[in-house]
């Protein structure tokens, strides 16, 4: 499945926002920064990283219900893309 050019424009947007919290929070726990305050910015930096997921999946259940044949045979039907869904959950 060919994934839509706002999806991965969108995906890879979410991924350098993680990237951006990742590096923080090293910055931070080298600075000796406080607990909650490194724990409030690793906590966003793993929403984003799910966000990302959720959004590829979100993709592929829309291809899946507007072309149930093309991706079945490509191996993305609705129970391949569920499964990809309760990974995340």
């Amino acid at each position: 499945m060919e994934l839509p050019e706002e999806v991965v424009a969108e995906v890879r947007r979410r991924l350098r926002r993680a990237a951006g919290q990742v590096v923080g929070v090293e910055k931070m726990l080298a600075e000796g920064r406080e607990c909650c305050d490194v724990l409030t910015q690793l906590s966003a930096a793993t929403k984003a990283l799910e966000q990302a997921g959720f959004q590829l999946v979100a993709a592929g259940a829309v291809y899946c219900l507007q072309h149930p044949g093309e991706a079945q045979a490509q191996g993305y039907g609705l129970d391949a893309v569920q499964k990809m869904f309760m990974r995340l959950a």
